[in-house]
C-alpha cells in the first residue's frame, strides 16, 4: 500500500491573494503553476495512459504543436492489456512508462483510464479496462503502482461515470445511487483506498445535472470524506466552466491554464465575499504537496533504454492476445513447412493504439507481416492486401486486390486474414454508430472462405466488433485488440505457437448490439443519458435476462487444457479464502486465469446479478502439472449498496462460489452459509408492514405491541395471509389509521423510539 503522506501548511497560503489564485490554474497547455517565492515547483504532464504523449515544441516562444509528438513506446493500451488479467505486468509496464516520464522530465502521466464498458459503442473504450469495476481497479492500481512507486504521479482518470464520448463535455449521466457506487465508483474507490494516486481527473460530463468538475458531493464528501483522498483534483483539459464553483466543490487545478482570466474571477469573489478564503488556502496547501510529491522524487533527466522499453511492450502483448477459437486444432501453425496466405492490408500497415489525446508516436513497429516471415523456418508466406484502408493512396480497387487474395488462399494451405476496424472509426470525441466490421472485409472473408476451409481470422479493433454473421464458418479466431508498437510480434509468435494464448475477454461480445443492456438508452437524448440498465452492465445484464452471446465474459482458449477441482472456501470474519486445484490437463505449458464468481442469496430484498467476479488469480503451469490457487474475497465484497440505508450492506443467506474459465464456463461451485450485517435502517411510520416486520428488533417488537393491543378483528387479519399479503406494502402509520387497528397513530413514535434503542444497545 503507498504511504500516504500528512498535509503541512504550505508557505504559499501567506502568499498575495492573486499568486494563491494563480496556482489553482495550469500556465500553459501541460505544464502547473509554480511559486518560487513559497517553495512550489512547477508540475509537467503528460498524456499517457499506454505511453507518453510528448508534444513537440515549435519554436516560435516555446510554444507546443499538439499535433505531433516525440517518439516514446506506445505500449498495448489498455483494451489490450486487460485481457491479460495480470496486475504484474501492468506495474511494470507502467514502471517502463515512468522511467521514460524521467527521462522527458515528465512528472506526472495523465493515467491510467478505468471508465466502465457501458456500451460497446463508446468511442473511448480502447483506453479502458473493462466492464467489470474489479478487472478495472486491478489492473488501474497496478499502473498506480507502477508509475508511483518510480516517482512520477498517477492521475486516475475520468471520474466519473465518463462512458460516452456523444456530447461528452455537457451530458449528464443520470444513475441511481446504487449502480452509481456498485459499477462506476466502485473501481475508483478501490484504487484510492488501497493505491492512493496523487491526482484523480474530474470528467468533462455531469452526473445527475451536476458537472463534476463542481460536483461537491463526488469530489468533497465522497472521494475526500469517505474515502481518505489526500491528493489533487484536476479538471479534464477544458471541463471547467464556473471555476468559483468548481473550487468550493472541490476541484484544485484547473486545466489547461485558462489565460488569468478565471484566477480573476476567484480573487473577485474572495473579495467580495462569495467564496471563503480559507476554501482557497486549503486547495493552495493540497498544490503545494502535490508538487513536492511530484517532483520530489525526480532528478536530472536520465536517457532510458528504448529497445528495453520494446521488448517490456512485446512481452506485454505476448499476453494481451485471446484466442476465441480454435476448432480441431487449426492452431497454431506450423512455422516449418506449408504455405501461407497472409491477407489484408492491416497486416503489412497494423492498427496498434487509438485516436485522441492518448496516441503515441512510437519509437519503432513492429509489422505482423514482417514478423511472420521473419518466424517461418521453412513455411512459405504469400501476402495480398485483400482491402485498402480508408485515406490510403490512389491505387488498386478493392474489388481487385480481394480477387488477388481469393487467388492467393485458394492456393495455399492456410489463410490468414487480417481483418478490423480503420482509425476513423473509433477514437475519442464520438462514439460508434454500429458493431460491424467494413462490408469489403466481411465479403472478402467470404470469398475466401469458400475456396480454403482453413481459415484463421485476426482482429484488430479497440472496442469489439460483431462476429455472429461469420463465426461459424471460421475455424480459428484471434482477437488482438489494439497491441500497441510490439503487438506485430506478438501476433506472430501466438500464431506459430512460440507463445501459447493466455488472454482472455474483460467485455462480453454480444450476438448483435440489440442484445447489449444499455441499447435503449445509449446515448441518451437532449443532454441527458439515462443508466436504465441499473447494476445490469455488461455479462451482470446478459446474465440476468439469459441472453446468448457470441463469446462470453472472461472467455480465451490456450493451445492446453485446464481442469479445475476441489473449491472449497473458508471464512474468518473478515472475509473468504477460496482455494482449488488447477491441473493442466494437456501437452503444452501454458497459463490459466481462474475467476471466481459469487452469487447471492436467494430471496435477496433487492435485485442482484446471477453472479460477479470478485477475485481471480493466474498459474502457470507445465503439462501435468497442478497447483492450489489462492483468490482472497473480502466480506465488503459480497455487499451491495443499499439506497434506503445510506451503505454498504451484507445480506444474510447461502452465497454460491463459483471458479471458472469464463464467466459462463464455471467448472467448481461451493456454498456457504453468511450472516447478514445489522440492519441500519431506522423505521418510521412510513415504513411498510414487511419493512417493519423484516427489522431485527423492529419486527418482534411490532408483534409484541400487536399482541398487547389485540382484537378478534385485527388477530382474523394476522392470522389470513391473503390480508397479511395486501398489508405487506402498506405504510405501518396508513394502517393505523383505519378503525379496526390495534395501534393508534398516536404510539408509533415511541414504538420507533423502542426499536432505535433496543437495535443500538445490541
Amino acid at each position: 500500500m503507498t504511504q500516504r503522506s500528512t498535509p503541512r501548511p504550505s508557505p504559499a497560503t501567506a502568499l498575495p491573494l492573486t499568486e494563491k489564485a494563480a496556482l489553482t490554474s495550469g500556465s500553459g497547455d501541460f505544464v502547473s503553476e509554480g511559486s518560487e517565492a513559497a517553495g512550489v515547483p512547477v508540475v509537467r504532464m503528460s498524456d499517457g495512459p499506454h505511453g507518453l504523449r510528448l508534444p513537440r515544441e515549435t519554436g516560435d516562444g516555446g510554444q507546443l504543436d499538439l499535433h505531433s509528438a516525440a517518439p516514446a513506446t506506445c505500449f498495448p493500451p489498455a483494451v489490450a492489456l486487460g485481457s491479460s488479467w495480470n496486475p504484474e505486468l501492468a506495474e511494470e509496464v507502467a514502471a517502463a512508462i515512468a522511467a521514460e516520464a524521467v527521462a522527458h522530465g515528465v512528472h506526472v502521466v495523465l493515467g491510467p483510464g478505468i471508465n466502465i464498458k457501458r456500451s460497446p459503442l463508446c468511442g473511448r473504450n480502447f483506453e479502458y479496462f473493462s466492464e467489470d469495476p474489479l478487472v478495472s481497479s486491478e489492473l488501474g492500481g497496478a499502473m498506480v503502482r507502477g508509475l508511483q512507486q518510480a516517482g512520477v504521479g498517477a492521475s486516475l482518470k475520468h471520474y466519473a461515470a465518463n462512458n460516452q464520448e456523444t456530447d461528452r463535455m455537457r451530458v449528464s449521466a443520470d444513475i441511481d445511487e446504487r449502480p452509481l457506487r456498485e459499477i462506476y465508483l466502485r473501481a475508483f474507490e478501490r484504487v484510492v483506498r488501497r493505491d492512493n494516486p496523487w491526482s484523480v481527473m474530474a470528467s468533462y460530463n455531469g452526473v445527475n445535472g451536476v458537472p463534476v468538475a463542481q460536483h461537491t458531493r463526488l469530489l468533497t464528501e465522497i472521494l475526500r470524506d469517505e474515502w481518505d483522498f489526500d491528493g489533487i483534483v484536476v479538471s479534464d483539459w477544458g471541463a471547467v466552466r464556473d471555476r468559483v464553483a468548481a473550487l468550493r466543490a472541490g476541484l484544485d487545478l484547473q486545466m489547461p491554464g485558462p489565460g488569468g482570466h478565471t484566477d480573476r474571477e476567484v480573487v473577485a469573489a474572495v473579495e467580495s465575499g462569495a467564496l471563503d478564503e480559507a476554501v482557497l488556502d486549503r486547495t493552495v496547501e493540497r498544490l503545494a504537496l502535490f508538487a513536492d510529491r511530484a517532483t520530489g522524487g525526480t532528478g536530472t533527466p536520465a536517457p532510458f533504454d528504448a529497445e528495453t522499453s520494446h521488448r517490456i511492450a512485446g512481452r506485454a502483448a505476448d499476453q494481451c492476445v485471446v484466442l476465441l477459437k480454435n476448432d480441431d486444432a487449426l492452431l497454431p501453425l506450423d512455422p516449418a513447412r506449408g504455405s501461407l496466405a497472409v491477407i489484408g492490408e492491416f497486416a503489412r500497415t497494423p492498427r496498434f493504439q487509438g485516436a485522441g489525446s492518448s496516441q503515441v508516436t512510437p519509437t519503432r513497429l513492429d509489422v505482423p507481416l514482417d514478423c511472420l516471415r521473419e518466424l517461418a523456418a521453412g513455411a512459405e508466406v504469400r501476402f495480398a492486401a485483400g482491402y485498402t484502408l480508408p485515406g490510403a493512396e490512389d491505387g488498386p480497387s478493392d474489388a481487385g486486390l480481394a480477387d488477388e487474395a481469393v487467388r492467393v488462399a485458394e492456393s495455399s494451405d492456410t489463410a490468414v486474414l487480417f481483418l478490423g476496424l480503420p482509425a476513423q472509426d473509433e477514437s475519442e470525441g464520438f462514439d460508434r454508430d454500429h458493431l460491424e466490421l467494413p462490408a469489403a472485409q466481411t465479403e472478402l472473408l467470404r470469398r475466401v472462405l469458400d475456396v480454403n476451409p482453413r481459415v484463421v481470422v485476426v482482429l484488430s479493433n479497440g472496442g469489439v466488433v460483431r462476429t455472429s454473421p461469420w463465426q461459424d464458418r471460421v475455424p480459428a479466431l484471434v482477437e488482438g485488440w489494439l497491441l500497441g508498437q510490439a503487438g506485430g510480434g506478438a501476433l506472430a509468435r501466438v500464431l506459430f505457437g512460440a507463445v501459447n494464448p493466455s488472454g482472455k475477454l474483460t467485455e462480453t461480445v454480444p450476438l448483435r448490439l440489440e442484445d447489449s443492456p444499455s441499447h435503449l438508452s445509449f446515448p441518451g437524448e437532449e443532454g441527458r443519458a439515462r443508466y436504465g440498465e441499473g447494476i445490469f452492465v455488461g455479462y451482470r445484464g446478459y446474465d440476468a435476462q439469459r441472453r446468448e452471446v457470441a463469446f462470453p465474459f472472461g472467455h480465451g482458449l490456450s493451445y492446453t487444457t485446464f481442469g479445475y477441482e476441489d473449491l472449497a472456501v473458508r471464512e474468518d470474519g473478515e472475509g473468504f479464502d477460496v482455494t482449488l486445484t488447477v491441473t493442466n490437463t494437456g501437452m503444452v505449458a501454458g497459463r490459466e486465469i481462474v475467476q471466481l464468481y459469487v452469487g447471492g442469496p436467494d430471496g435477496s430484498r433487492v435485485l442482484r446479478p446471477v453472479r460477479e467476479l470478485r477475485g481471480f488469480a493466474s498459474v502457470f503451469l507445465e503439462p501435468g502439472a497442478s497447483a492450489e490457487v489462492a483468490v482472497r474475497v473480502a466480506r465488503h465484497d459480497l455487499a451491495y449498496y443499499s439506497e434506503r440505508e445510506g451503505g454498504w450492506k451484507v445480506e444474510d443467506g447461502r452465497y454460491r462460489f463459483e471458479a471458472g474459465a469464463s464467466s459462463r464456463d464455471l467448472r467448481a461451485q461451493a456454498e456457504i452459509d453468511v450472516a447478514g450485517d445489522p440492519s441500519g435502517l431506522r423505521l418510521t411510520g412510513r415504513n411498510t408492514l414487511a419493512e417493519w416486520f423484516e427489522h431485527p428488533v423492529g419486527g418482534p417488537l411490532l408483534m409484541e405491541a400487536f399482541a398487547k393491543a389485540r382484537t378478534d378483528e385485527s388477530a382474523s387479519a394476522l392470522a389470513d395471509p391473503t390480508m397479511l399479503r395486501f398489508l405487506a406494502g402498506v405504510p405501518l402509520d396508513v394502517i393505523c389509521e383505519f378503525p379496526q387497528s390495534p395501534l393508534s397513530p398516536e404510539s408509533l413514535p415511541a414504538l420507533a423510539d423502542e426499536v432505535e434503542a433496543r437495535t443500538a444497545a445490541l
